[in-house]
């Protein structure tokens, strides 16, 4: 499994144009080609501003509920995020919605470790998420679901581990059995759906975005919280936030564990030499705890 190859292609000239049909007030800046993830293609505009385009039609629903919901979100979250100053429409020279968001200065958390305070950041930030999502919220078919029905996928990838990096250890399976017996004891909430380093930005020592939001969706916040072994190496960091995080409880935190299980194995499949380095360590730090 490797990165989806780009069913259109897109350059700053092409950019440009989009913008200057619908968004011509913004059409005379200057354009830099940026990362391109699995689903988004984004272009600096200016120096305060992204284009974010979809790479291909599996993405497109995905940008769209970022641009219905992240305005919703925005206000009551203490971090940045990149809830959209203007959308853009299909039309004939490209078929799906797009987004002119804020650009936000970092660098991946994977490649700019953060100061140790921000554990009470990153605390706050998840509380402050987890809230009640409306009915019409959108429901992931991988996220939003109880981690009995990822009991397929945990077995071919931890096959897969087990057949190119050796036994994934009777501590790890222990944690998974752990999770899937445990019920959830909380009501749904949003969760962001995807908190992994690359999507979390670091500037000078200090939290300063979480972006990519396509997985949005209601679910159990179990989820989300797998990101404690994903984004702290240290042992200590991943305890205190997990005090400062209160309105989890045990359970809560045994799906959490299990969920990072998850998310290590399918990012050690991804032929991502970054995401497979995120996946190892996360196996890692589940067997030191907590």
């Amino acid at each position: 499994m490797s990165k989806p190859a780009a069913e259109i292609e897109l350059s700053v000239a092409d950019v440009r144009e989009l913008l200057r049909v619908q968004h011509a007030q913004f059409a005379h800046l200057p354009i830099t080609a940026g990362p391109c993830g699995w689903d988004n293609a984004i272009f600096r505009l200016g120096d305060a501003m992204a284009v974010r385009l979809p790479r291909r039609e599996a993405a497109a629903k995905l940008l769209e509920h970022e641009q219905r919901w992240l305005p919703h979100l925005a206000p009551q979250l203490p971090l940045p995020i990149p809830a959209p100053i203007c959308v853009g429409s299909p039309n004939e020279s490209f078929p799906w919605h797009w987004s002119v968001t804020p650009w936000f200065a970092g660098e991946t958390l994977d490649r700019a470790a953060p100061d140790g305070d921000q554990v009470e950041v990153l605390a706050s930030f998840l509380q402050a998420l987890h809230t009640p999502a409306p009915a019409e919220a959108p429901h992931n078919p991988w996220r939003s679901i109880p981690l009995t029905q990822r009991q397929t996928p945990f077995e071919q990838c931890a096959l897969d581990y087990e057949t190119h990096s050796g036994a994934l250890g009777a501590q790890l399976h222990r944690i998974w059995d752990q999770a899937v017996r445990t019920p959830i004891d909380v009501p749904p909430t949003w969760i962001h759906g995807d908190l992994h380093p690359r999507n979390v930005l670091v500037h000078n020592g200090r939290l300063s975005a979480v972006i990519d939001w396509g997985d949005l969706a209601q679910g159990d916040r179990a989820a989300d919280l797998a990101a404690t072994w994903m984004l702290l190496p240290q042992a200590d960091d991943r305890a205190r936030l997990m005090s400062r995080y209160r309105s989890a409880s045990a359970q809560t935190w045994t799906r959490a564990r299990g969920w990072a299980l998850l998310y290590a194995l399918i990012v050690l499949r991804s032929g991502d030499p970054e995401h497979q380095e995120t996946g190892q360590a996360t196996l890692d730090r589940l067997r030191a705890g907590p």
